[in-house]
């Protein structure tokens, strides 16, 4: 069992907050445990059944040695703190039983230590977040009695799911469909290029009458290309002689 006392005024200026220097002391195992200067050191935060209400305190999130938080049966209310990944040790999480309110903050799924949580019987709202340490944790009582939540791993789909996986798998079965239309036309292509290429190579090759026919035609063009070339230059350079003159 933990108990806070004693609160009077005191800065924590390496965090920004201010703390009102809380003494909080805990029995475990038949010995008493005194948390003053050192609570930031605390691992194991038990507050549950105490009708506690209000909001839960950011400055809890502080408590970055924490690796068990129970605040279950209260009646407590408002959002669960945007800053809980800062409890960067917190493997046990237990909000269950309260009036909580709003979303699951996304920043949840930074809580790369979390093994246990529960956060049933609230009036929790909206898309359960996903991370890789949540997805692990897909127990569906975790969130049972919500009935606003919605997602994995709910049986209640968020609006809009089934929109984006279908097409989603849409989009996949279009890309096949264009990957394999692609690889046919390259076939075709490579098929007939091949195709073209033998039947003049090969047509040179086996038909020696032919084959002459070409080459004889090849060296003519080529004569051709070169007589009407020097033609062109010897003309040229009798133009730039007479205008230089």
């Amino acid at each position: 069992m933990i108990v806070v006392k004693n609160y009077s005024s005191a800065p924590a200026p390496e965090y920004g907050y201010v703390w009102g220097s809380p003494k909080v002391s805990q029995v475990l195992k038949g010995r008493d445990l005194e948390y003053t200067k050192i609570l930031l050191l605390l691992d194991n935060l038990d507050l549950s059944s105490n009708k506690l209400v209000g909001k839960i305190p950011e400055e809890l999130c502080v408590l970055s040695a924490l690796r068990g938080l129970n605040l279950s049966h209260n009646h407590l209310s408002g959002n669960i703190p945007i800053n809980i990944e800062e409890l960067k040790s917190l493997e046990s999480l237990d909000l269950s039983n309260n009036k909580l309110v709003g979303a699951i903050p996304q920043s949840m799924a930074n809580l790369m230590s979390l093994n246990k949580l529960d956060l049933s019987y609230n009036n929790l709202s909206g898309k359960i977040p996903t991370g890789p340490q949540l997805q692990t944790l897909d127990d569906p009582n975790i969130y049972a009695g919500n009935d606003e939540l919605c997602g994995t791993p709910l049986p209640k789909k968020c609006f809009g799911d089934d929109d984006r996986r279908k097409n989603a798998h849409e989009d996949d079965d279009d890309y096949k469909e264009s990957r394999i239309e692609r690889i046919w036309f390259y076939c075709v292509v490579t098929l007939g290029y091949a195709a073209g290429l033998w039947g003049v190579i090969g047509s040179l090759v086996f038909n020696r009458i032919w084959r002459d026919a070409f080459f004889c035609f090849t060296e003519n063009t080529m004569e051709l290309i070169l007589v009407t070339v020097e033609v062109k230059i010897g003309r040229l350079k009798k133009s730039i002689m007479k205008w230089t003159n």
